[in-house]
């Protein structure tokens, strides 16, 4: 198949991508200190032919830090290292996304900074475990109810972290509404059981992650703001309920009307989880009227035939990006991948398995 769409370039709201070619949001666990240094800006400025790319998963707050060593933008310190990111990727012509990611109740105390607490919609215990580098693996706690005070606060430290963004050189924020972080605990009525107007119907549900969106789109501009779903994910104890396709189909009208640049609709099911069915994705892609980005075990085949159908205007990358830091130029010249990922360091400190593999000659 001619892959010409892939390599076309794009109009992301203020910004001209290169390409088609997005590389996904990825927890890499390289962040010592929940700060980023010269390491990570090496491996981003790797990928920087990427149209966009799309940071791991960043904390708006301490309370959000739940997994070890993963970055945050609450301090000066983060803003300060984020910079040599965003510098390392602009000076090689790519365009970069922060992704905000707050754990909510997946994480443990031993990862938190001191004074920091595992918040959540509702005191609703997620099973399962959390490495932490102190004690191994621990169970998680139950979560911290935000009371409605906190809540706003919560909401505040989103747009702080928007600002604290843009102030470092991004392009852009995604906030994290998937894979069972703080967002989607406030859509699912699993981990939310709130009885307040953030609780019950659809509509109190959704609402505080609209007004995330509405709130940090305000302060930095709905062309810089965009969101990451993952309906019918089951990942992090976020088991389906009957409302699902309602949910979904109420938050994609609404971020429509705030005007987001993006949605970003990830489906795992590559990766064993439950497929995302085609008839969500075409009401998300009918409702939302700006750029739409599918994800989920795509080859440049697949992701060409998407985009020359309308299903998509971009697509994203994952894996593939980890063992490629030349992917775009690999899909361009059909050379073959180096499929040789090596999981065992997927989250572990350091260069090795990071900013270590090959490239085309």
């Amino acid at each position: 198949m001619q892959t010409n769409t892939l390599f076309s370039p794009y109009t992301l709201g203020h910004a001209t991508l290169a390409n088609r070619i997005v590389m996904a949001p990825m927890t890499r666990s390289r962040a010592i200190h929940n700060t980023p240094n010269s390491l990570i800006a090496e491996f981003y400025a790797q990928r920087a032919a990427a149209g966009l790319l799309i940071t791991e998963g960043t904390s708006p707050s301490p309370n959000g830090l739940g997994y070890a060593r993963i970055p945050g933008i609450f301090n000066a310190e983060q803003v300060a290292g984020w910079k040599l990111v965003t510098k390392a990727v602009h000076d090689k012509g790519g365009k970069i996304f922060i992704q905000l990611m707050h754990t909510g109740r997946i994480g443990h105390a031993l990862n938190l900074p001191a004074g920091a607490k595992v918040v959540a919609p509702s005191a609703v215990v997620a099973p399962g475990q959390m490495w932490t580098d102190s004690e191994g693996m621990k169970d998680h706690p139950v979560p911290h109810a935000l009371t409605a005070d906190e809540l706003q606060a919560t909401k505040a430290e989103y747009v702080q972290a928007a600002k604290n963004a843009v102030a470092a050189g991004f392009d852009g924020v995604e906030l994290h509404g998937a894979n069972g972080y703080l967002l989607e605990q406030f859509l699912s009525p699993h981990s939310n059981r709130r009885t307040d107007s953030y609780g019950g119907s659809v509509e109190n549900r959704a609402r505080f992650v609209l007004e995330v969106a509405q709130e940090v789109s305000n302060a930095i501009g709905k062309e810089k703001t965009a969101i990451r779903l993952s309906p019918y994910g089951a990942f992090n104890d976020m088991p389906h309920y009957p409302e699902i396709d309602a949910t979904y189909s109420y938050l994609a009208e609404q971020l429509s009307n705030i005007g987001i640049v993006y949605i970003h609709l990830v489906d795992h099911s590559s990766q064993g989880a439950p497929v995302v069915p085609q008839a969500i994705k075409e009401t998300i892609r009918k409702k939302f009227k700006n750029t739409l980005i599918l994800s989920g075990g795509y080859t440049a085949e697949r992701a060409e035939a998407d985009l020359q159908s309308g299903a998509a205007d971009l697509v994203a990358f994952g894996k593939p990006f980890i063992s490629n830091p030349d992917l775009v130029e690999r899909f361009k010249k059909g050379s073959s991948l180096n499929d040789k990922l090596d999981v065992s360091t997927f989250y572990t400190p350091g260069e090795k398995g990071y900013t270590d593999y090959p490239v085309l000659a």
